[in-house]
């Protein structure tokens, strides 16, 4: 569902794949080609939430903002299944691993991977191309190109699979 709240409307390019059971509310902008998967809660309702070209959110994450602490992620970002971001700005090109919790203020730079059950904690920031890992979170090293390559594979597939269920996915009912 997408809601309206007071005088905030999401703002949702044509070609973004919207799961029927995702929740979008208020201040969030989604752009093109990127897709919000089953049961996610993108709640836009005290500050902005923007989610960049081709990226994805997956399954059961919840994005949310504090007044005054945006969420931005960026450009071929994947976000993934059942992630917390709050008030936090991930790089363009960059992999959340499933689980993950990211607190606001705290910024992970470009083409970077944060590895799955991480724990960013609140104003903590990565340079680019860091493997990211642990709770707390740290920075483990710099990630190769190879490593990039594959995090960038990771978007692809997900902005094809978000073409796949545009044209395919049909309503059958309920059981």
């Amino acid at each position: 569902m997408i809601y309206d709240l007071a005088n905030s409307s999401p703002q949702i390019d044509d070609d973004v794949f919207v799961a029927d059971n995702a929740i979008i509310i208020g201040s969030v902008t989604i752009s093109a080609r990127a897709s919000i998967w089953y049961s996610t809660v993108l709640r836009g309702d005290n500050d902005i939430i923007e989610i960049g070209e081709r990226s994805n959110v997956q399954d059961g994450t919840v994005i949310h903002v504090d007044q005054g602490i945006p969420t931005t992620i960026g450009k071929n970002v994947s976000i993934g299944h059942n992630c917390m971001l709050h008030g936090c700005r991930i790089g363009d090109g960059s992999l959340i691993g499933i689980g993950t919790i990211i607190l606001d203020h705290a910024r992970v730079g470009a083409q970077s991977l944060v590895g799955a059950n991480s724990l960013i904690t609140e104003g903590k920031t990565f340079p680019d191309r860091s493997l990211i890992l642990g709770s707390p979170a740290k920075v483990i090293r710099e990630l190769t190109d190879d490593e990039i390559a594959k995090i960038s594979d990771n978007a692809t597939i997900y902005v094809t699979k978000a073409d796949f269920y545009h044209s395919k996915l049909k309503i059958k009912g309920n059981r």
